[in-house]
């Protein structure tokens, strides 16, 4: 008899587990080991990863985008080619769709870019302007995007990569036509069609305190003086080992939040030649780490954003053959040494 009331008692506790009941709490309740995003907001930053339209189909990948990170950026949806094909014919689906995602997560999204020299439609590219055609023709282009996303973006990339290495201003359709007044006329723009968005600069090798991040620095201050309103400075550290790592980010960190600027890290990677090896991916935590420590030790640097979470759509291989390996996540999607290195930062 005691043998037929285990075997029921037995019995009834396998069936309760597998209805989920009295096997202790829930999934949901348990405890999960914190995200990145979880130790980034103990410290007030976000911890975003970048995206594209096609992986979104990857639904592993896509599970992962959508727990681990607390901000999203669109590699490529919200670029000039993108949102406006033709001449005054706007397509706003491929950002649509990323803010929708970030949005069903709550994450924030940094739109990214409004003006940039790069990836523009041929029928910008393919005449010539007068200073008034292309102002207008700019003009028309910032407030149409930023207005249909009006209170869904964090934050603009308002002007990408507007210098040369040597500090001189970029020869850019636009610089050439309408001269650096363009760079202050897009901010005022974009703030006109959203006044909650916060608007950055936002560029490469400017890291280190150096010419570049120099001519950044005085164009910053000049524009506060005159009060347009730019909110922060985006620095994309797209690192490679073989360069070496930038010993002054947090110093220039620092000095950009002086000028009462937030700062932040838009497009992280660390790529090195491969094959990976042990070393190479124990000195790319340690970049990792580092980078993530400058940004916790200056108040004002809100977050981080790596350039997509995983090798397997890294930009890089295609753009420096023979180079690779460059985020915290593997193309198995597996996490690196520099996902770890992440954590112990955060922690």
């Amino acid at each position: 008899m005691r043998k037929n009331r285990l075997r029921l008692v037995g019995a009834l506790a396998a069936l309760l587990v597998a209805a989920g009941i009295g096997a202790g709490p829930p999934a949901q309740a348990r405890h999960e080991p914190p995200t990145l995003a979880d130790l980034a907001q103990r410290h007030g930053r976000y911890f975003g990863s970048a995206t594209d339209n096609p992986e979104l189909v990857d639904e592993p990948y896509k599970a992962l985008l959508g727990s681990e990170f607390d901000q999203i950026t669109p590699g490529n949806g919200m670029k000039w080619y993108a949102t406006e094909p033709e001449q005054g014919v706007f397509d706003f689906s491929k950002g649509d769709e990323i803010v929708d995602l970030a949005r069903a997560h709550h994450q924030k999204v940094r739109g990214h870019t409004l003006v940039w020299h790069s990836q523009l439609p041929g029928w910008l590219t393919g005449r010539e302007w007068t200073a008034p055609e292309l102002r207008a023709v700019l003009k028309k282009h910032i407030q149409t995007e930023v207005r249909h996303y009006r209170g869904k973006i964090y934050a603009w990339d308002v002007v990408n990569e507007a210098f040369n290495e040597d500090g001189t201003y970029r020869e850019t359709v636009f610089y050439k036509t309408l001269g650096p007044g363009y760079i202050a006329d897009a901010l005022r723009w974009a703030h006109q069609a959203d006044p909650k968005a916060r608007l950055y600069l936002n560029d490469y090798n400017v890291e280190a305190i150096g010419p570049k991040s120099d001519a950044y620095y005085r164009l910053a201050k000049e524009l506060r003086s005159q009060g347009v309103p730019l909110h922060g400075f985006g620095l994309q550290t797209h690192l490679a080992l073989q360069y070496g790592y930038p010993t002054t980010l947090e110093d220039n960190l620092r000095r950009f939040s002086r000028l009462g600027l937030d700062t932040a890290l838009t497009e992280v990677d660390v790529r090195m030649q491969l094959p990976a090896t042990e070393e190479k991916l124990a000195q790319q935590a340690d970049w990792y780490r580092d980078m993530t420590g400058a940004c916790l030790a200056v108040r004002r640097c809100v977050g981080i954003t790596v350039w997509d979470y995983t090798d397997k759509y890294s930009w890089i291989p295609a753009f420096f053959p023979g180079e690779g390996a460059a985020l915290p996540w593997d193309e198995q999607l597996r996490p690196k040494p520099a996902y770890f290195a992440l954590r112990e930062a955060l922690k």
